[in-house]
């Protein structure tokens, strides 16, 4: 090999854009190149033979190193873009990526380990940047829910209410459940839970919409029946809430008379202060959005009397992907049942906690009713 082309990968090798280091299987330092000087700010002659390689990682970087990253390149005969952090000569933390095989001579035995270092400071700016726009998107997003679920809800002598939002276990997004309760003239009450798909920002957004979008026609007269159809009128001219689902009851608490409609939504629970919790599967019908045809929806009807208690939940509350959704149905009301004469706003929170197991996906919402005895 002529000099020049000698001198040529000399300059490559010392000048690359990363550093290239050799260690003896200790991990002593036995060769550097001229960039991995300038990222850890030491001479060569500090260096080479007189520190481990491991030694110039933060705290946290040679416990990782001990523990997993020297056997794992032993196991494996390499590790691949390992994040650490360099502890600089000046005393500051250089966040970096790591790259090392294991070198064996001809019988296989290992012999040193070769390593690349990469200056990740612009790629931690990246992460640390992608975070804090997760976060602002998170509590915008959160801050919307709050303030769409905010507000007074009725109160009166003849009844009791109470009700629980649970969000999903890892907390790091909101979705579109909702609920809802307000009077709709001295005797009769509006309920509504409901279940936008998605989740985060678009998901709160739309669920303001459809819960402002209930408010506004129950105040016209319509009854749960006309409302659901004309609220999927509303979602298709404005493109929102495709295949949400709701439950919207009406109550009157006066005389007990209940009416409901259920878009797709869990059917209303119904505990008797002296019977058994069951089921009310009548007014069914599919999601909002699903078609254009303007089918009237179906109503199911009910009467509670005195002690008795209804209750709307999402999806969330039953879902268990590794059951049949009948089993969270049973599960449900077994749940209920178990709960009988205990003070609602307890009532609503022991439920959640009792059947929102700790791998569920989505978030739980749960709105009670009960009448006065």
């Amino acid at each position: 090999m002529m000099d020049t082309e000698v001198a040529d990968l000399q300059a490559l090798y010392h000048h690359a854009p990363c550093g290239y280091v050799v260690t003896d299987l200790r991990g002593t330092l036995v060769q550097v190149n001229q960039t991995f000087e300038e990222l850890s700010g030491y001479r060569r002659d500090e260096l080479v033979g007189q520190v481990r390689l491991a030694e110039l990682f933060t705290r946290g970087g040679r416990i990782y190193y001990e523990t997993h990253y020297a056997p794992l390149l032993l196991m494996q005969g390499s590790v691949q873009a390992i994040a650490l952090e360099l502890r600089r000569a000046d005393g500051a933390a250089l966040p970096i990526l790591v790259n090392s095989v294991m070198h064996r001579d001809p019988g296989a035995s290992p012999r040193a380990i070769f390593a690349t270092v990469f200056d990740a400071t612009d790629r931690r700016s990246y992460e640390s940047e992608l975070l804090a726009a997760r976060r602002r998107e998170r509590d915008i997003a959160h801050y919307l829910q709050r303030s769409m679920l905010s507000g007074h809800l009725p109160t009166g002598a003849e009844f009791e209410l109470a009700f629980r939002y649970a969000p999903a276990e890892d907390g790091l997004e909101i979705g579109g459940d909702w609920y809802d309760a307000f009077w709709l003239d001295e005797r009769v009450i509006g309920l509504v839970v409901g279940d936008v798909v998605g989740r985060g920002i678009e998901a709160a957004a739309a669920m303001g919409q459809l819960r402002s979008a209930v408010r506004a026609l129950a105040a016209t007269g319509l009854g749960p029946s006309e409302l659901l159809s004309a609220l999927d009128v509303y979602a298709h001219r404005h493109a929102v809430g495709e295949t949400a689902t709701l439950i919207y009851a009406q109550l009157d608490v006066s005389t007990g008379e209940l009416r409901f409609a259920c878009a797709g939504h869990p059917p209303p629970v119904l505990l008797e202060a002296a019977g058994e919790a069951r089921l009310l599967w009548q007014g069914r019908s599919r999601p909002l959005w699903v078609d254009e045809r303007a089918e009237a929806r179906p109503e199911g009807q009910g009467k509670l009397g005195a002690g008795d208690t209804i209750v709307l939940s999402t999806d969330g509350l039953i879902e268990d992907r590794a059951r049949p959704s009948q089993d969270g149905l049973d599960r449900l009301l077994g749940a209920i049942g178990e709960r009988r004469g205990e003070p609602l706003e307890t009532f609503v929170v022991a439920l959640t906690e009792a059947l929102a197991h700790s791998a569920r996906a989505d978030d739980v919402c749960v709105l009670a009713t009960r009448l006065s005895a």
